[in-house]
């Protein structure tokens, strides 16, 4: 079953009852429940809202990435469970003793499958895909001829349409802010697959900046990207330049955790195949297999 996301950007009160998350909307008071198993990702959008301690507590208890927005609605932090796994002490092992080669090899596959996925991309937006595609065919052992940005420079003068004049900058124009927001959101659903699977989201197999708390996290969204980038392409095409965030574009990337995706030839939500990809991942720390489960963007 996929988990629940659940999206606060209006003022109200949090707590929990017999398991449930309970609701009160302080514009209007209105209560609804809903149960805390059922959810995945919980996001808190407004500088009014009241959250107990002890729904916290339940919250990642039952493992829901917790995820707090600032005052220019943008995602600033997340809380994450603890203890996520039964073995989790034996995967950390596994996975702080895992060979140098080893990591290199998974990046490679990181690497082909988000190239893979990008081209796919521009081939569903009518641009010119055989570069990327080629590149996603020679990437080396731990990309050592760093493939990935040579594709990045292409793959954003090509994949939206040229009136935008866009640069990719964190906080450059729309519409960064829409890949921001959609990045933060498979950010928080990788990491807390992550925890999920017993693996520790800061050890990455790439990333390795001594400021990031989720290097691995980072590491296993990069195929993931793609997903977002092409709603972003959907709200392009409804909206033109005007990209500040509104409540449907806000919905939209709300809905990528739900977003149908192919994983080893089945059909997926994208949350239950991040969860397929860190178990593989698990997997290959352990020495039980070699490759990475990723999904494929498909036409």
């Amino acid at each position: 079953m996929i988990k629940r996301t659940l999206y606060f950007g209006n003022p109200a009160y949090l707590k929990t009852s017999n398991e449930q998350l309970v609701i009160t909307m302080q514009d209007s008071g209105e209560i609804k429940t809903t149960p805390i198993e059922d959810i995945g990702l919980l996001i808190l959008d407004h500088q009014q809202i009241t959250i107990t301690q002890a729904l916290m507590a339940k919250l990642l208890s039952n493992n829901v990435a917790l995820v707090t927005c600032d005052n220019t609605h943008h995602p600033v932090g997340m809380m994450l469970n603890l203890e996520g796994n039964t073995l989790q002490s034996q995967k950390f092992q596994y996975q702080i003793e895992a060979s140098v080669p080893l990591k290199k090899q998974l990046w490679q596959q990181t690497v082909e499958a988000k190239l893979e996925n990008q081209a796919t991309l521009l081939q569903l937006e009518r641009a010119d895909h055989k570069y990327i595609q080629t590149l996603s065919k020679n990437v080396k052992s731990g990309d050592s001829d760093n493939c990935e940005a040579t594709a990045a420079a292409y793959y954003w003068k090509n994949v939206f349409p040229d009136f935008l004049e866009f640069k990719r900058e964190r906080f450059g124009l729309p519409p960064n802010n829409l890949l921001n927001y959609g990045y933060a959101i498979v950010r928080a659903i990788v990491a807390r697959s992550l925890v999920g699977s017993g693996l520790l989201p800061t050890l990455g197999i790439f990333h390795k900046n001594q400021y990031n708390a989720y290097c691995l996290a980072d590491d296993i969204m990069e195929p993931y990207r793609p997903f977002v980038d092409k709603t972003v392409c959907d709200i392009i095409r409804g909206n033109g330049k005007f990209l500040d965030m509104t409540p449907s574009m806000k919905k939209a990337l709300l809905g990528v955790p739900a977003m149908d995706v192919e994983i080893d030839g089945q059909k997926s939500p994208l949350m239950n195949a991040v969860q397929r990809t860190t178990a593989s991942l698990v997997k290959c720390f352990e020495g039980k297999s070699r490759k990475i489960l990723y999904p494929k963007l498909k036409m």
